[in-house]
């Protein structure tokens, strides 16, 4: 159940954090992987049996260029993983600039645009394509506007994807996490990290292991009826309030009369 063996997947903002992750679960099941990054700083890719394909995803060309490398270097693709992103600065709407914008929009949305509009022409007739969304595609939070944003029009483009390329047999799915402990969290404010260790019931934040196991679900033959989803990884943040937030609120320490 759940084998990869012999799949081709090709993993964009692979070499860290959870694509990495996603790279060796997808190889430990038997798959054959081409991590793509704008660098490869600590050799992961080698280390881990993969081979490493230098993109910009922001890049429409630089794109096609790695669909094209995979498909002759391993043959036709079955699996792709648009998980490439990036986070700008805390910024309230009033305060956020065009850059920021810009930023988010040129990663987090072309990037997965581009490689929903080219990887299916270097795909068998079938596979998985896996977009990395957010927990904040699907909700406001303060400060992050421009990355909110960007992550909202990920699920959009993953839903229009999987009805445009239903009839090819392409299930197109995103994953909405929150938190993950990566390095791009770390870069973040740390007073919102310990926040939603509040508000998330498990009391914690994810391991990009947790968010590649969803990955993996989703690229396996066995969940071939699942297409157009945008699912939480999120320890139960959306199903309400738990007593650790239900007393910072309140201000006390678990008095909710």
């Amino acid at each position: 159940m759940f084998s990869l063996k012999n799949k081709v997947a090709v993993i964009t903002g692979g070499a860290s954090g959870i694509g990495l992750a996603m790279a060796k679960r997808f190889i430990k099941s038997g798959a054959n992987v081409v991590i793509a990054d704008l660098a490869d700083k600590n050799n992961e890719a080698e280390s881990i049996g993969a081979k490493f394909y230098k993109v910009d995803v922001s890049d429409e060309n630089s794109v096609i260029s790695l669909l094209k490398f995979a498909s002759e270097y391993l043959g036709p693709i079955d699996i792709i993983a648009n998980n490439a992103g990036v986070c700008p600065e805390f910024r309230a709407l009033n305060e956020a600039t065009q850059q920021d914008y810009e930023f988010a929009f040129k990663v987090n949305t072309l990037g997965v645009a581009f490689g929903l509009k080219h990887g299916p022409d270097y795909m068998n007739n079938g596979g998985s394509i896996i977009n990395t969304s957010s927990l904040s595609g699907k909700m406001g939070v303060f400060g992050l506007g421009a990355y909110c944003t960007s992550k909202f029009s990920v699920i959009g483009l993953t839903q229009t994807a999987a009805v445009e390329l239903g009839d090819r047999h392409i299930r197109v799915n995103a994953i909405c996490p929150a938190s993950v402990n990566t390095p791009m969290a770390h870069d973040n404010d740390q007073s919102q990290l310990e926040m939603e260790k509040i508000m998330i019931p498990l009391g914690r934040i994810a391991e990009p292991e947790e968010i590649a196991s969803l990955a993996h679900f989703l690229a396996a033959d066995d969940c071939a009826f699942i297409n157009g989803q945008a699912i939480n990884v999120c320890g139960g943040m959306t199903a309400g309030i738990g007593p650790k937030l239900w007393e910072k609120l309140a201000g006390s320490s678990g008095d909710n009369s």
